[in-house]
């Protein structure tokens, strides 16, 4: 009887992301890509809006709305709202008849404490999960990018998600060396909001910023300049007022949070063994999540390791895709999963 149950319990694989979830299903492949925001109701705390209709109301609330992201860094900061949205995103992606809870197959940044791995465990559990496995960020890049994790050769992995950037040494299914550094897109967002404030007296938002993170944002000088008009509040007059910003201020703005990552990238192959370091120079790099995308920021890094940098087709879906896998092929792969 309960073989014949699980034969018929979904079974997920999430990247519960500081800035979007992501749940893949064995049928369908990724069936949900939505922010990882909520909106409340100040005073009955009731939801309002989740995922990509909450993310608009980021900096546009009244004071009877909150709108705010529960997953910082990478893991949980508010547990009840975690629990609630993650229930929701499983409620609205498991349709037709299903014989008890889902299993599912969650990731989580490598340097991930024991608390942390609990309250994501009971987040998923108190939403109305039956078995949750985890799995680190990177070896799931490495495995939704087909590395060959399997075999005595090493591979190197650099995941810029939105809380944290994840970098890693793999070889034999196993994670040889591993960082996580608190920087990655939401820190690129902060500081181009501190610059617009410094240089020009404007007050962006979180969307304003990662709108121009996303349009003209580079890490190494483009061959074709780009601008765009910034909108925002005068911090003087407190009236509203537009800019005009290039590629070189963004490029400046995003200086810190960028030597961060690469400093990260270095320091992994410094503390790389021989062998490993060989197999590396002959593969080059992966770079994976949102972060890979952005412009120039691959030529940087191979211009400082003088490796071969490879960016996956989709960045963005790298993780989910091999969380997925993982799920699918549990026996095979069984060592990749964490405790």
């Amino acid at each position: 009887m309960f073989g014949f149950l699980n034969f018929f319990r979904a079974e997920l694989a999430m990247d519960l992301g500081t800035a979007n979830t992501l749940i893949y299903t064995r049928d369908k492949g990724i069936v949900l890509n939505e922010p990882s925001v909520v909106a409340l109701d100040a005073h009955s705390e009731n939801f309002i809006a989740v995922g990509s209709e909450a993310k608009e109301f980021l900096g546009r609330t009244p004071h009877r709305i909150r709108a705010i992201r529960p997953m910082r860094d990478g893991v949980i900061a508010d547990f009840e709202v975690t629990r609630q949205m993650v229930s929701f995103f499983i409620r609205k992606i498991i349709k037709g008849f299903h014989l008890g809870r889902p299993n599912i197959v969650i990731c989580v940044p490598a340097g991930i404490t024991q608390v942390e791995k609990r309250a994501v465990i009971e987040a998923a559990r108190q939403a109305g999960v039956r078995n949750v496995l985890l799995i680190e960020e990177p070896m799931a890049a490495a495995i939704g990018a087909e590395l060959p994790i399997c075999m005595p050769k090493g591979s190197m992995v650099v995941d810029i998600g939105g809380g944290t950037t994840e970098v890693a040494i793999i070889s034999l299914s196993a994670v040889a060396y591993a960082e996580s550094v608190r920087v990655a897109g939401d820190a690129m967002d902060q500081s181009l909001q501190r610059y617009f404030q410094n240089e020009f007296r404007l007050q962006i938002g979180e969307n304003m910023a990662e709108r121009v993170k996303k349009t003209i944002g580079s890490a190494y000088t483009l061959p074709e300049p780009k601008s765009m008009e910034v909108s925002g509040k005068d911090m003087v007059t407190g009236t509203p007022r537009s800019v005009v910003v290039t590629d070189a201020h963004v490029r400046l703005a995003l200086e810190e949070p960028v030597r961060h990552i690469v400093a990260a990238g270095r320091r992994a192959l410094e503390k790389t063994p021989p062998e490993l370091a060989a197999d590396i120079a002959d593969s080059g790099m992966l770079l994976a999540g949102g972060g890979a995308l952005l412009k120039g920021l691959d030529q940087l890094l191979a211009d400082v390791t003088q490796l071969k940098i490879v960016v996956d087709a989709d960045p963005l879906t790298t993780v989910v895709r091999g969380t997925g896998r993982a799920m699918e092929n549990r026996k095979k792969l069984k060592s990749v999963f964490i405790n």
